[in-house]
């Protein structure tokens, strides 16, 4: 059986950005307040007239480039998305059709914050299994669109913005290591948009109520991250026979700085060894690997044959981790 490698990796961030004391002038929050509490300075947000797959379209061009192929090659495309353009057609399919891929099939996965984790894990068996040679993973969402900017609790949290990555066949004992994915639907209510699909369609009274945007318990979502990232990541690493020393970096998804570094504490890696790039754009949801990974190709922590160990926890409650090792 083949092995699978990631062989490409590309992002789009729109140019919009939305500070920590802008968000001052809107709701009762401080820049210290944010700040000591999640780490973010600033995110981005989409223009009026960008949708998902508009950024989507951008990082799977700039995969492309890297890559130096045609779209043509690309076989299937799994957006993994909460925000998709409209709940049918997929985004997939609009990605497919914007940048020439034809003959691809593809669809939209839907796992929130675990959402590119979850499309890599699905890419990569699809690779292993000898079904395609070549699969276009993309997280991409306009949190924005979908966030009550009166709800200090949600609003200082997310951005927008899209990551894609290129899955191939590859050599067995390259590329994927191992991956563990879980779901644990008892947490599904303390993070959810309440309105909008079949259980609540949408009527004047669910958006008078403002039911379409982003619900949280804060306190239940990070007492279930804190200790859900670490125990998924320590398990997948005994399962590989593997320690936190084998793992060069942590690609972890940015929700939440305190988070992240409670689950490299635990696991007993230095902050060498850590990601961290949430203060400038905040939580993307489907988007905060491929960016994160970027930029650590991009400073140097990340080069080949290096093993990264990628995780993360999202609302469903979802969690999941793999290991890689790096192969471009």
């Amino acid at each position: 059986m083949p092995g699978a490698k990631i062989s490409a990796l590309g992002c789009y961030v729109p140019p919009g950005v939305l500070t920590n004391q802008d968000l001052e002038k809107m709701v009762d929050t401080t820049d210290q307040w944010i700040l000591e509490r999640t780490g973010i300075s600033e995110r981005h947000i989409a223009a009026p007239e960008v949708a998902t797959s508009d950024m989507a379209v951008e990082a799977a061009r700039c995969v492309l480039l890297q890559r130096g192929i045609a779209a043509t090659e690309i076989e299937a495309i799994i957006v993994c998305t909460v925000t998709p353009d409209m709940m049918f057609p997929s985004t997939a399919c609009l990605v497919q059709h914007r940048i020439g891929a034809k003959g691809a099939w593809g669809f939209d996965l839907v796992a929130a914050c675990s959402g590119f984790l979850y499309g890599l894990t699905t890419a990569a068996n699809l690779v292993i299994a000898g079904a395609h040679k070549k699969v276009m993973v993309i997280g991409a969402d306009t949190m924005s669109r979908i966030i009550d900017y009166t709800d200090r609790s949600t609003c200082i949290l997310f951005g927008d913005a899209a990551g894609a990555m290129l899955i191939e066949a590859a050599e067995p004992g390259q590329g994927l290591i191992g991956f563990l994915n879980e779901v644990d639907g008892s947490g599904g209510d303390f993070l959810k948009m309440p309105a909008g699909g079949s259980r609540m369609p949408a009527s004047a009274e669910t958006v008078e109520k403002r039911q379409h945007y982003v619900k949280q318990e804060g306190q239940q979502v990070f007492k279930f991250a804190v200790r859900k990232m670490y125990e998924i990541c320590e398990t997948l690493l005994a399962r590989h026979g593997l320690t936190a020393k084998d793992v060069k970096v942590l690609v972890a998804h940015q929700a939440n700085r305190r988070i992240i570094m409670a689950t490299a504490e635990r696991l007993g890696m230095s902050e060498d060894q850590v990601v961290i790039n949430i203060g400038r754009f905040g939580n993307t949801t489907a988007a905060t690997i491929p960016l994160a990974a970027r930029d650590a190709v991009e400073k140097g922590l990340l080069t080949k044959g290096d093993i990264v160990l990628f995780a993360a926890v999202g609302a469903g409650f979802t969690a999941g981790a793999s290991l890689w090792r790096w192969e471009y």
